[in-house]
């Protein structure tokens, strides 16, 4: 029997129709795959993203699950009409996009090479030794899929790194902390704070004045996560404070950050326009067409989403 699958997130549909194609195939899988519904009743699978117009899934009584081509799923998991198992992305190009821009922006602050870069006037800085990678402190904060592959990478590297993440991660060769009561020991020395949490209501504003003033004097925060994690304001008062030495933001409340942002100007911000780890559509296909095949075949669906947890 054809399977239908809907693609409702038309600012995509170009670029994955031809993998999704590849990818359906090579499952061995017969779909048929459209970006327009003629009829909701028949549709089985939907691939979209909480940017896509398609926010009520009441028609869709025979709907099997949802794929989202994001990461992050905290604009559709509250969505009440949704009753059907929600899959957030994970594939294997989006994960290395990650590390490897973690890994620059650590390098970065690590080897203070913005000393050198922004300053190419003539004068000979050599006053300055950076320590090895063994004697810094990185933290991760979250370690799903993306913030285990960072850490791992990092420690990998030689840094001393730590993680913290709601539930306990065994096995991880670095200290890992768990849960509310033990995020002030992971932020007391994080010399370079990484945050890869998902954004819920439980992690909003989890950077704040009080979690800022737990973490060293000149520490860094590099945040691809997600905008809502931090409290800018706080964020602003402790690097005018110089509490904070600097900020590589990658994304925001707002989207494109708005240009009288505060952020833009300041001295100890870097910008970025959400680019850390972009979804690939040849790899995210795989992703799509493994769990449709598992989905058709009663298998458990990859990266199925908590709701109650909100990832």
């Amino acid at each position: 029997m054809t399977i239908k699958v809907l693609f409702a997130d038309p600012t995509e549909w170009a670029d994955y129709r031809p993998h999704l194609q590849v990818a359906f195939a090579r499952a061995g899988l017969d779909v048929f795959l459209s970006d327009t519904i003629d009829e909701p009743a028949d549709i089985d699978y939907i691939v979209t993203a909480p940017s896509s117009q398609l926010q009520d899934f009441t028609p869709f009584c025979n709907l099997k699950a949802v794929l989202n081509l994001w990461a992050g799923v905290e604009g559709i998991t509250d969505n009440p009409t949704l009753k059907v198992p929600l899959a957030r992305m994970v594939e294997p190009g989006m994960t290395q996009g990650m590390v490897e821009w973690v890994l620059g922006h650590v390098m970065r602050h690590h080897l203070e090479t913005d000393r050198h870069v922004l300053h190419q006037d003539g004068e000979w800085r050599h006053n300055f030794v950076p320590p090895l990678a063994a004697q810094r402190r990185v933290t991760v904060l979250g370690l799903g899929a993306l913030g285990t592959a960072v850490a791992d990478r990092l420690h990998s590297v030689g840094f001393d790194v730590c993680g913290w993440s709601r539930s306990s991660k065994p096995g991880a060769d670095y200290p890992c902390y768990t849960g509310q009561e033990q995020i002030s020991e992971a932020l007391q020395s994080a010399e370079i704070l990484v945050l890869l949490v998902p954004q819920t209501p439980r992690t909003r504003n989890l950077i704040n004045a009080q979690t800022l003033a737990l973490m060293p004097k000149n520490a860094v925060i590099i945040n691809p996560g997600r905008g809502g994690l931090i409290d800018d304001n706080a964020l602003l008062a402790a690097l005018d404070s110089g509490h904070i030495s600097h900020a590589t933001l990658d994304v925001f409340e707002v989207e494109p950050l708005p240009k009288n942002h505060r952020f833009w100007a300041h001295p100890h911000v870097t910008v970025t326009p959400h680019v850390a780890s972009s979804t690939r559509p040849e790899f995210a296909a795989e992703t799509i067409a493994e769990n449709v095949k598992r989905g058709e075949s009663g298998a458990p669906y990859l990266h199925l989403v908590d709701r109650a947890r909100g990832y």
